[in-house]
């Protein structure tokens, strides 16, 4: 009788309660959001300060564009691996500590006077930190809270990792032209401690741990066990996935898009502008906009991939933005026009459109080891962002103007379009995601 008793009660605790009126999985999307918005603040403050390390330490452009382009290519990096390490210690307790690295890494720049501690604080600590809180991050929340709005959910959760980056230029912006970069620096430390209550308290691993089944499923799914050997699983998963030309051609286009974005136009794009007259605040407030439209353009582009092929939308991104930078250096002026703020505009609503289809191939073409795959995909991105933010730099040292790089850029970008429609349609998979 009392093994029956216990029977019942186990089947009692595993079975949900009835699902609330708003699903638990959309507070912790928020609650994610939030978080990827407060990581990405110091990834913001790149293009701010290469005129004012250059001015007060002497330091050449492609000096500080090194420092930039270690960061970025650990963005990219140690994103597998964190995703690895999410399924080994869970989501709260890897983002807490991403948040604590990034915070001091930005509060040591304060006192750097080598460039060696650049690289240190600014290249490896941070690099590191945001690493372990980028979209592989938005797409392991994604895979384990949602079955339905996949598409919409990873939409809103890039436009945070995009949108915190550039909103928070124009304040960043006037820190550093009123009272120094330093404290613009401590700012950033400031806001990512900020964030790291709410991810301790509201943040949760998995549906099960609240007794909920996955936002749209119809069954129960229960929290699976650590995985151990993250670094181990990590490399295994690329080891399979290198096999097949798609994850090429997804790292490929991917590369391209963080060339063309991060490395390019959130690097360079203001002391691009700077050179043609333009005031530094007025360009990072034109890269605010593009953060305010990129919000816009990245959950219609999740909504759009809910509907459509990703693979020709990702194709229709990508040959969208290769024209627009080829106009760029018409567009650059000491003052903004009409013309200039069309480009920004239509900039933004491409900004990373390309993540949500990009997420979406992955998960049809590698199940279960999607997130990790993906976070190879995302470190692709970032070594293409890492070797424009420097070669950028180099290229304004040697030819004294960014024209020809926005004339390369926009060449991959036709590159990447072309690459796009080659990927195949995933074996006995629909080819529009649930």
């Amino acid at each position: 009788m009392s093994q029956t008793t216990e029977a019942a009660a186990a089947v009692e605790e595993a079975r949900p309660p009835r699902n609330p009126r708003v699903h638990r999985a959309w507070f912790v999307a928020a609650v994610t959001f939030v978080t990827i918005i407060g990581a990405a603040a110091f990834r913001s403050l790149p293009g701010l300060l290469i005129d004012p390390l250059h001015q007060e330490f002497g330091w050449s452009r492609g000096t500080i564009g090194a420092a930039v382009s270690v960061n970025l290519a650990l963005y990219g990096l140690t994103a597998p691996f964190a995703a690895a390490l999410m399924d080994r210690f869970g989501i709260r307790r890897v983002v807490a500590a991403a948040l604590t690295v990034i915070a001091v890494g930005s509060g040591l720049t304060v006192w750097m006077t080598a460039a060696w501690q650049l690289l240190l604080c600014w290249g490896l600590l941070v690099g590191l930190g945001t690493g372990s809180m980028a979209l592989a991050f938005a797409a392991t929340v994604t895979n384990r809270w949602f079955t339905e709005r996949r598409g919409l959910v990873t939409g809103i959760l890039t436009a945070a990792s995009a949108s915190g980056q550039l909103i928070f230029l124009p304040l960043l912006s006037w820190i550093v032209e009123t009272h120094d970069w330093r404290p613009a620096a401590v700012t950033v430390a400031l806001a990512a401690l900020a964030v790291v209550p709410f991810v301790w308290l509201l943040l949760r691993d998995h549906p099960a741990d609240v007794g909920l089944a996955p936002y749209g499923a119809t069954a129960f799914v229960p929290k699976p066990p650590p995985v151990p050997g993250a670094a181990r699983r990590a490399v295994a998963v690329l080891s399979r996935a290198v096999r097949t030309g798609t994850f090429w051609l997804l790292a490929g286009t991917f590369a391209i898009c963080g060339a063309s974005t991060n490395g390019l136009i959130q690097t360079h794009f203001v002391p691009a502008a700077h050179d043609h007259g333009m005031p530094v605040t007025a360009a990072a407030s034109l890269l605010a906009v593009i953060g305010v439209f990129d919000v816009a353009g990245t959950i219609a582009s999740g909504w759009f991939t809910d509907r459509f092929e990703p693979r020709r939308l990702l194709a229709v991104y990508y040959a969208l933005r290769g024209v627009s930078l080829l106009f760029l250096p018409m567009l650059l002026a000491p003052s903004v026009h009409p013309p200039m703020l069309f480009f920004i505009v239509f900039y933004g609503l491409d900004w990373v459109a390309t993540v949500p289809p990009t997420i979406a191939l992955c998960r049809a073409h590698y199940g279960d080891d999607s997130a990790i795959v993906f976070g190879w995909v995302l470190a692709s991105h970032q070594v293409g962002a890492a070797l424009v933010a420097f070669l950028g730099g180099v290229a304004r040292d040697v030819f004294g103007s960014y024209d020809m790089v926005w004339y390369a850029s926009g060449a991959l970008c036709a590159a990447a379009a072309l690459m796009a429609l080659v990927i195949r349609r995933p074996a006995g998979r629909a080819p529009v995601p649930a």
